[in-house]
């Protein structure tokens, strides 16, 4: 039985990323780990995001990604422009059945956030 799952993603400053996921998401840091610090959890509602410091790992940065299913798509994206986020383009419905927007972090890994919508037509 599968209970859970997080994402991690690699990124260049493990710090920049914190405060960026923190401030401009609104995620809380759950745990940090590392001497120096080179890991760390952060959750937002049920959603939980683990980063890696890149010197710790093979994997090149920036080049993670994740669809977070949320209830307000639209108060979401006005509140991540609030904050400043790294928005990509504001939401949309899409053929696909859902209203969504994309959100990059310092290093380019991508965060959509979206919600069921009537399709919009197309594929």
């Amino acid at each position: 039985m599968l209970t859970g799952a997080a994402s991690v993603f690699t990124v260049r400053n493990i710090m920049t990323s914190i405060e960026y996921y923190r401030d401009a998401l609104g995620f809380d840091v759950t745990f940090q780990y590392g001497e120096p610090l080179y890991y760390a959890c952060l959750c937002r509602d049920e959603v939980s995001l683990h980063l890696l410091s890149g010197r710790e790992t093979q994997r090149i940065p920036g080049n993670g990604a994740i669809c977070v299913f949320v209830k307000d798509v639209d108060g979401l994206y006005a509140e991540l422009v609030a904050r400043g986020a790294g928005v990509v383009k504001p939401p949309q419905d899409y053929a696909y059945g859902m209203r969504d927007f994309d959100v990059t972090d310092p290093d380019g890994n991508q965060l959509t956030f979206g919600m069921a919508s009537r399709p919009s037509g197309g594929i």
